[in-house]
């Protein structure tokens, strides 16, 4: 992975570049120290680090917005973060650039029950945001498995999902406005406590647009009444392609379970040393999750089950409690720290239609036997979001080359069969290479002409999400 060198420019003018920070900042928001700076050095995509020139913390949109205006006029490119869980890279700085980390934009601003939305500051984690309202019998419905630390910012620039994305979908369907800071520092409200906007979809550009456009400061959301209840089934099978028949033939029989997740041997096997959960010693397992009343989980339940036993599952477990319930999912929120305890791994996520699983699931690994490397398969399997786990060796010399090609393979294929380079994760720096694989030039050109009206000067977080070779003229200015 190839990083275009640092401004030397900005690098020389570091002292006075600090000295105007300090001046719209308090000085515990302003990390400038060589070491201090390292902790901002990576994000969760840990194979590459580099530290940042400074690193802000702000406590307010205003804030945000001076540090910006500083920035522009400086032509200091800025990197914004939420709380550094992107497993593509998408935080990672460059020496020259200054991280704006917006953790401690956390409060609650505003909760409507009756319209059914919450406005929060945008460094808000995931569950925090569930947690403010769960008490009166509400729930905000995105869920990554980063949910307890990832920021509702980071949420917003990948469009994240969660294994519940199945029937409430992603960020984007669940983001009614937001408050963003240009890079020149104009504030802008899109969007709002409504349920659609009138003019350009501009709310749908900016989700998903890896801080490309904007530093989001704020988020309305909309929140969602419990459901009255929720019973998981378990179900194990002899090959990852019959489980993949499975899922493909629930979602074509019209069922919408509120998640469904597979978990492939080796998956399974280090998920169920590190948590107990209980799970059978078999080739591929699901989860599968429906909600509603007693009367309707029954049926869909049912319905579900027998779909699975025309497919010879060695184990159909069906919860009866909820500490069943509990143990069904222990071991899938656990999965990727367990699977972290036994290797490094790189977690991709490519999505592809759901028909394609089997198909898909057989190649990944022949493309991993080909490698000379091990893949483990967890991942959202009721809408195609694929999370092979392609595990490493990151102190033996060539794995992580071997590693990044397979991966490059795997998404490869993942467009091949109809499907799209990432579900949730983004592009950042992980799969910038490859867009040309998915996009056109005259694709990627229309892209990156959007980009040049929000941010003309290419300032914010660049070198990322297009390839190197497209973006060099607009970069360099």
């Amino acid at each position: 992975m190839h990083m275009p060198p640092p401004d030397a420019g900005v690098l020389a003018r570091k002292s006075r570049i600090v000295e105007r920070l300090l001046a719209v900042l308090p000085e515990d928001a302003v990390v400038h120290d060589e070491a201090e700076t390292r902790a901002y050095e990576c994000d969760a995509l840990t194979a590459y680090r580099c530290p940042p020139l400074a690193a802000v913390l702000p406590r307010s949109t205003d804030e945000v917005a001076a540090v910006l205006r500083v920035c522009h006029e400086e032509g200091v490119p800025v990197v914004p973060r939420g709380s550094g869980t992107s497993l593509a890279g998408g935080a990672l700085p460059t020496a020259d650039c200054v991280i704006l980390g917006v953790a401690r934009l956390n409060r609650v601003l505003e909760t409507d029950y009756a319209n059914r939305f919450i406005r929060v500051q945008a460094g808000r984690t995931n569950l925090s945001v569930t947690g403010a309202v769960e008490a009166d019998g509400f729930f905000y419905a995105p869920d990554p498995s980063s949910q307890l630390a990832c920021a509702i910012a980071g949420n917003i620039a990948m469009n994240s999902g969660g294994a519940h994305c199945l029937k409430y979908g992603v960020t984007t369907n669940n983001l009614l406005g937001v408050t963003l800071v240009l890079m020149d520092g104009t504030v802008v409200e899109i969007g709002g406590a409504h349920l659609d906007a009138p003019g350009l979809d501009l709310l749908g550009v900016i989700c998903g647009s890896e801080g490309q456009l904007g530093v989001v400061t704020e988020a309305t959301l909309r929140i969602l009444p419990k459901p009255e209840g929720a019973r998981p089934v378990l179900m194990g099978f002899a090959s990852n392609e019959v489980a993949g028949a499975c899922v493909s033939d629930i979602i074509r029989a019209g069922i919408l379970p509120v998640a469904i997740e597979f978990m492939d041997r080796p998956c399974i096997r280090a998920t169920e040393a590190f948590a107990h959960a209980g799970y059978p010693d078999c080739e591929a397992l699901l989860i599968v999750e429906v909600e509603g009343s007693p009367a309707e989980i029954d049926d869909q339940l049912a319905r579900i089950v027998g779909i699975a036993r025309r497919h010879d599952p060695v184990e159909l477990r069906e919860s009866r409690s909820d500490e069943e319930s509990r143990r069904i999912w222990l071991g899938r929120k656990s999965a990727f720290g367990a699977m972290g305890q036994i290797n490094d791994y790189m977690c991709l996520d490519g999505t592809i239609p759901v028909t394609e699983l089997p198909r898909v699931l057989r190649r990944i690994g022949e493309l991993a036997a080909e490698a000379g490397l091990e893949v483990a398969n967890v991942f959202h399997a009721g809408d195609g979001n694929m999370h092979p786990l392609i595990l490493f060796d990151a102190n033996r010399p060539g794995d992580l080359e071997r590693c990044e090609g397979l991966g490059a393979e795997i998404l490869k294929l993942c467009v091949e069969v109809g499907g799209c380079l990432t579900g949730e994760h983004g592009v950042g720096v992980e799969k910038r290479d490859l867009m040309s694989v998915q996009f056109s030039p005259v694709d990627l050109e229309a892209q990156m002409r959007v980009k040049d009206v929000f941010d003309p000067r290419w300032l914010l977080n660049p070198a990322k999400v297009f390839p190197l070779e497209a973006s060099g003229v607009r970069r360099a200015g």
